[in-house]
């Protein structure tokens, strides 16, 4: 039996039954010691370990502070991105739809204007690196708009251009008869299937025949270059002139020619006289418009020439004309 007092510690020995006092030796006190220590020590940790994790150091304070701000920034960034990818798509849609339409371009495609994105493996490791998929997505964005915006800048740079040229387009495009007919009696064969005068078959006729007296003044439709004047089989006295953008015209059955072959003409310009060169059943001027290549309807090409009513007025007589003059 055990029993302390004040400080001491006895023990009653069983063979004198009388109290004793306990020495301790070393060996006790080390192990006393030691589970104090221990223990301490397992404490310590505890509440190292605690208050790591509830309570960051200042420095991870800061920095979690900085990612706080930075992921804020770059949602900042990534809304601006989209509204701008808004109104590039607008731009681009007013590009295709209006402006290169206006001005008789083809439209960029879609794959064009985005170009060839970086590959997978690229965003992956812009994910891979410290902050998180955003930065990927906002480089994936990015890259797209940079070059739809380089696009877009070559498309306006060319629309520019095409602009400039419509001014000189309006000119050489064909956009006057080629005899003063503004009583509109002087046509006499309009453009598609007709009766051939000496064959008396159907034809088709690629232009149209304007009569008039040997002599009347023959003008140059749009400005151009003249590629052809002299002798023609079947077609007399011609005189053909290159207005470029794809259009061409031909004067032929002339009296007398005034053009030459390289001379640059004007709208306007008295280029032959009326004649009854080639085969011909009168004197008449045969008048032709080629667009890339191919005979179109001439009476498309009057509109600097004739009003609304009288381009009606033209069609009709046109369509009744059943007979040619050559």
């Amino acid at each position: 039996m055990k029993s302390t007092i004040g400080k001491r510690r006895y023990r009653i020995n069983p063979e004198t039954l009388q109290l004793e006092h306990i020495e301790h030796g070393f060996r006790y006190w080390l192990r006393r010691s030691g589970g104090y220590i221990i223990g301490g020590v397992c404490l310590g940790i505890i509440f190292f370990y605690v208050f790591l994790y509830f309570f960051p150091s200042p420095r991870e304070a800061s920095l979690m502070q900085q990612n706080r701000n930075l992921t804020a920034q770059m949602n900042v960034i990534e809304a601006q991105v989209d509204q701008m990818q808004i109104v590039l798509s607008d731009l681009s849609q007013r590009d295709d739809n209006l402006y290169r339409a206006i001005l008789g371009a083809e439209p960029i495609p879609l794959s064009a204007r985005r170009g060839a994105t970086q590959e997978i493996s690229y965003y992956d490791s812009i994910a891979r690196m410290t902050n998180t998929q955003l930065a990927a997505d906002i480089q994936r964005k990015v890259d797209i708009l940079e070059k739809e915006l380089y696009v877009q800048a070559c498309s306006y740079d060319e629309i520019l251009e095409l602009a400039k040229n419509q001014e000189t387009k309006m000119e050489n495009i064909p956009a006057i008869q080629p005899v003063l007919n503004k009583d509109l009696k002087r046509m006499a064969s309009g453009y598609g299937w007709r009766v051939d005068p000496v064959y008396h078959i159907r034809r088709f006729h690629e232009g149209m025949d304007f009569s008039a007296p040997v002599g009347t003044d023959i003008y140059a439709t749009g400005n151009g270059t003249v590629t052809f004047a002299g002798w023609r089989q079947g077609y007399g006295q011609t005189v053909e002139i290159d207005h470029g953008f794809g259009y061409a015209t031909l004067y032929a059955h002339c009296h007398k020619l005034f053009a030459r072959p390289g001379k640059k003409v004007k709208r306007g310009d008295v280029i032959a006289l009326v004649g009854n060169t080639g085969k011909s059943t009168g004197p008449h001027v045969h008048y032709e418009v080629h667009y890339n290549g191919k005979p179109v309807d001439p009476r498309n090409y009057y509109f600097y020439d004739l009003s609304p009513e009288e381009y009606d007025i033209m069609v009709q007589l046109a369509g009744n004309m059943g007979n040619m003059m050559d």
